[in-house]
């Protein structure tokens, strides 16, 4: 198995006739998941930092809470489920594989 850097990126490409566009990626075992609710509007927010990048999602124009918001709260929670379990699948896999690579003991040292 191959020994892969953890690493968080940000690209903005602005081309002519186009919108810009924003990617963020993280690989990193620091990144943090959170969610909330602010109090001062109030509306929901959905935040994925690591420690060189930060990416906040919330409602609509930052307004209230409209059908296309809870759609795509419901696109994250499922796309959320399904990285999980795909997650979990792979660990499991890797640690099977994990436990078969380990050398066996055959008998009392001579």
């Amino acid at each position: 198995m191959s020994a892969h850097l953890p690493y968080t990126y940000v690209t903005l490409s602005l081309r002519p006739d186009s919108e810009p566009q924003v990617r963020v990626s993280f690989h990193t075992p620091r990144l943090r998941a959170g969610a909330g609710l602010l109090l001062d509007d109030p509306r929901p927010y959905l935040e994925f930092s690591s420690d060189e990048a930060n990416v906040h999602i919330s409602t609509t124009g930052a307004g209230p809470v409209t059908d296309a918001d809870l759609a795509t709260a419901r696109e994250i929670f499922t796309a959320a489920a399904r990285y999980l379990a795909d997650c979990e699948q792979l660990h499991a896999e890797q640690t099977a594989d994990d436990k078969d690579a380990t050398p066996h003991a055959t008998g009392p040292a001579v």
